[in-house]
């Protein structure tokens, strides 16, 4: 059975390893051992309960939740839009993003609609309002009881931000962030915490697949291998594992992601690639890849993402965002440059000209 344990020191929830009787947080490095206790359980149930209504039904709860999903595998999806309503950091296209994104789980990749959750401030259940604790509580849900055979999607769409490391685990010495609605008053989601309850506990046979439109992206689940482009235009993979031993692989699964574009690089909300609507460049930009019959293997989409952005830098350039916001978070520090180049990272490295894309 899957346990998980709440850290005495920063009341981050985590996933005990099978067999294990203690962890160490990724978050403060507090040791933990298995005293969750029933009472936390229960109340940890009761509270993913909210994830599993459909909206707009009055039936009971038990009639509402997921349905058992068949036994050859299973799908589930979460699915971040914030847009940071009414304050200087607002977004425009981030929720238009989680909609799209849904569209093509459903859709295209035969998604059970009930299987994909999606938190945005438009959401009328409070418990779908992406706040760091919803964020967290639903992350404990699309993991909780993940085994062989399942597909899991995390994708996220906002503002995202870096802070200094002050351990040797980061190459460039800076932690990459996801910003919830209320990271000002309750703090960010550092890449060591999503690393630790998305990526470490995948068991073999699983996979996971993350689509990240953010700032500061590329690394942003600390996965151990990082693709490159050579000088000759192979793609070759960087080992990015840290000098510390520090484990950021997986428990045997499969960890795959996208990102909007390189730690020290911003990614754009602009609506110069639909020409209709705003939207991150990176999600118009993969799931036109995938509508236009180019997500055959992970280098075919990886280029037509970087293909996409590239014809249109020059109107990505004036609606970068989270410029000032980066600014201000890290002391100045505004990155080198305003290039936006989308990036595949994973848990172990593999031929992106031949394996083939799946979800």
């Amino acid at each position: 059975m899957v346990k998980f344990v709440e850290c005495t020191n920063c009341h981050t929830t985590l996933q005990l390893p099978n067999g294990a009787q203690s962890i160490r947080c990724a978050l403060c490095s507090a040791v933990m051992t298995d005293t969750i206790g029933p009472r936390r359980r229960t109340q940890l149930s009761s509270y993913m309960n909210n994830y599993f209504l459909m909206s707009g039904h009055g039936r009971p709860a038990a009639e509402q939740r997921i349905q058992p999903p068949p036994a050859f595998g299973r799908k589930r999806a979460l699915i971040i839009g914030i847009t940071y309503k009414k304050t200087k950091y607002e977004l425009k296209g981030c929720i238009n993003d989680a909609k799209c994104m849904k569209y093509l789980l459903v859709n295209r990749f035969k998604f059970p609609q009930e299987s994909v959750i999606m938190l945005t401030e438009e959401e009328r259940d409070t418990h779908r309002i992406p706040t760091i604790q919803n964020i967290r509580q639903a992350i404990y849900w699309l993991m909780q009881g993940v085994q062989a055979g399942d597909s899991l999607v995390f994708h996220f769409s906002g503002h995202g931000l870096q802070k200094r490391s002050y351990t040797s685990d980061e190459i460039d010495g800076y932690d990459e962030t996801l910003c919830p609605l209320d990271y000002e008053t309750k703090g960010m989601i550092v890449d060591d915490e999503l690393n630790a309850t998305l990526v470490r506990p995948l068991p073999r046979g699983a996979k996971l697949h993350a689509i990240i439109d953010a700032c500061h992206s590329g690394t942003m689940l600390d996965l151990p291998f990082f693709c490159r482009m050579d000088r000759t235009g192979r793609y070759v993979w960087e080992d990015h594992r840290p000098r510390s031993g520090v484990w950021k692989g997986t428990s045997g699964g499969e960890a795959i992601s996208f990102s909007g574009c390189d730690d020290h690089q911003k990614s754009a909300d602009t609506n110069s690639l639909s020409k209709v609507i705003s939207t991150g460049a990176m999600t118009f930009s993969f799931i036109q890849a995938i509508e236009r019959g180019q997500g055959t293997t992970y280098g075919s989409i990886l280029n037509a993402i970087r293909s996409s952005i590239r014809s249109s830098d020059s109107d990505l350039g004036s609606n970068i965002t989270s410029s000032l916001l980066t600014m201000l978070i890290t002391g100045g520090n505004s990155g080198f440059g305003m290039r936006q180049e989308p990036q595949l990272t994973a848990n172990e490295p593999f031929d992106v000209n031949t394996r083939k894309f799946s979800l």
